[in-house]
């Protein structure tokens, strides 16, 4: 959005807070009051607010009604809170509770929970916002991938044309299926918010990523390191490995936020060639996947780093991408991510 020219300010859960990003405007405004010099001066404008809302957060709005609202995936997560797996999502859904017909709503076709809440909750609303998607899979009404290349049909960018390509995926600089999910879902509501979509194609080109999310870290006597923490529940850590075809060591655990650890017993069958566990849920994953792939156990998160690299050989994946919440042995999970990548830069 900055490089489509508006003033736009970003804040979530996670990084940088929304409340501090305002704040900081604010004061910024309070300011320029106090140093005008002629009464015509005008303080500077806030276009679009980009804001990440978490489930708890959407537990207790009232009137909070995003002009453009996305949902890019519902999978298991926080059921130490949720009763259930279908409660968390439709705390999700508040997302669009106070959406309008002249809002926008987009959404994953891929993911089945994410269309289950947007059926059962539209149903049953008076007004609805236009609804668009991005796929990997199929050719929506929205952006999608097709034979390599990131689709655009929106009907306000398109006009007359039916369909634009944006963007080769292989171009994207960020790593891993769930990033392209994450790239198309930005590009459709950042067009949605009347971006230019040349702004749009060099950002997709251009972003390099965030720490924590499948940041690379090194490559050592041919084996690459991945530091994925931020893959703190079960949906994330699938996404990840999907995102790689050499063997994997993974490295997991942590505390257990009532995950489902069974999900993943496919993926590892196919692709972890071992697993090394830390942490309050090493019991627990164990006995879940333990039977599939080698498991072994780490007492910290340096000698899990020691024992990857002593059992990685050349063209392995050493990928820390926990399923599970830091609290037990970090402060947080960037604490966690940041330990990994020095451990990991001090090898030689």
């Amino acid at each position: 959005m900055k490089k489509g020219g508006f003033r736009t300010i970003l804040g979530g859960n996670i990084g940088n807070a929304l409340t501090e990003e305002i704040q900081k405007i604010v004061r910024s405004q309070k300011s320029e009051v106090r140093s005008q010099r002629t009464p015509d001066s005008r303080l500077p404008t806030i276009d679009y607010i980009v804001a990440e809302v978490s489930s708890f957060q959407l537990e207790s709005i009232k009137n909070f009604r995003p002009k453009v609202a996305g949902i890019v995936n519902i999978t298991p997560d926080h059921l130490d809170r949720y009763h259930s797996f279908k409660e968390y999502g439709n705390a999700k859904a508040r997302i669009f509770e106070n959406q309008k017909e002249d809002d926008s709503l987009v959404l994953n076709w891929d993911d089945p929970e994410t269309i289950r809440v947007k059926s059962e909750k539209l149903k049953v609303k008076n007004e609805k916002p236009r609804i668009f998607y991005f796929s990997r899979k199929k050719e929506v009404e929205g952006v999608y991938l097709k034979d390599g290349v990131i689709y655009c049909n929106l009907p306000p960018i398109t006009g007359t044309v039916p369909t634009v390509p944006l963007i080769r995926a292989d171009e994207i600089r960020i790593k891993g299926v769930h990033n392209l999910e994450n790239a198309m879902a930005a590009a459709a509501m950042a067009l949605l918010a009347e971006c230019p979509i040349e702004a749009v194609i060099d950002s997709l080109r251009e972003f390099t990523g965030l720490e924590h999310r499948l940041e690379f870290v090194r490559e050592l006597n041919g084996v690459k390191y991945f530091n994925d923490s931020k893959g703190t529940n079960v949906g994330a850590v699938i996404k990840s490995l999907e995102s790689f075809q050499n063997p994997i060591i993974l490295i997991a655990g942590g505390r257990d936020k009532a995950g489902d650890f069974s999900l993943l017993r496919q993926l590892v069958r196919e692709r972890v060639k071992v697993i090394v566990l830390i942490g309050e849920a090493s019991e627990k994953i164990k006995r879940t996947l333990g039977d599939i792939t080698e498991t072994v156990r780490a007492q910290d998160l340096r000698e899990a780093v020691s024992i990857s690299h002593r059992m990685a050989a050349k063209g392995d994946v050493v990928m820390l991408s926990p399923a599970c919440a830091s609290f037990d042995m970090f402060i947080n999970f960037e604490d966690r991510g940041r330990q990994f990548k020095q451990i990991v830069m001090e090898m030689n």
